[in-house]
């Protein structure tokens, strides 16, 4: 039995790092560990839930209830994907993140209690989710872009630059350097369906005059 518990563990850890490594290849707030620990620690859970009062059921008069434990996080794991939600600037963030980071830990429960077939479908689902239905009903990606600048002059043709790329600007703010007289940061949020790499982006956003330097997120 003791490697029946092993391979539910390790199977659960295979799968939540499966979801946490396309997490982590997007520079997502949770990435491969994290999944991973909350796929092994909730089948840990599950484990202990099914089997780990079975010493006390032995006595007369005791019954409990075995999926009692194994509830707890369901509802505790969502303390942890709020921490992963982030509002600024009027625009919310990790929601995907914070729902894949739930369904996770649905899967290690679900492989916890044995039920290879479900959790392993559940886990293809899930990629499906993340990476077909984002590739077939693309939106755009949201973008966070930081200038250092040594004229305000330069503020107009990097929006106008962005613009013609068909990139959408949701916010942009600019402040004088406190130390550095005559330096300005420039700081974008956007969202974007463009097609080429972040780099030839970058790149080109660059080449506009008196840019100091630019930061792509």
């Amino acid at each position: 039995m003791v490697a029946e518990y092993i391979i539910r563990l390790a199977v659960a850890g295979l799968l939540g790092a499966i979801i946490g490594l396309e997490r982590e290849l997007r520079a997502k707030e949770a990435g491969l560990r994290t999944h991973f620990l909350v796929a092994v620690g909730s089948a840990l859970i599950m484990l202990v839930s099914q089997y780990g009062f079975s010493q006390v059921l032995e006595h007369d008069h005791i019954a409990l209830d075995p999926s009692r434990v194994a509830a707890q996080a369901v509802s505790g794991i969502g303390f942890l994907g709020a921490g992963m939600i982030i509002l600024e600037r009027k625009m919310v963030r990790g929601l995907t993140t914070a729902a894949g980071v739930w369904a996770t830990s649905g899967i290690g429960l679900t492989i916890g209690s044995g039920m290879y077939a479900a959790g392993i479908s559940a886990t293809v689902l899930v990629m499906i989710g993340l990476e077909l239905l984002s590739m077939i009903f693309k939106s755009g990606r949201t973008l966070q872009i930081s200038f250092e600048l040594d004229a305000k002059e330069s503020v107009k043709p990097i929006l106008e630059s962005l613009t013609s790329r068909k990139i959408s600007i949701s916010s942009y703010e600019m402040e004088q350097d406190p130390e550095r007289l005559g330096m300005y940061h420039l700081k974008i949020e956007a969202k974007t369906k463009h097609n080429g790499t972040l780099q030839e982006l970058l790149e080109n956003l660059d080449s506009l005059p008196h840019i100091l330097s630019a930061k792509l997120e």
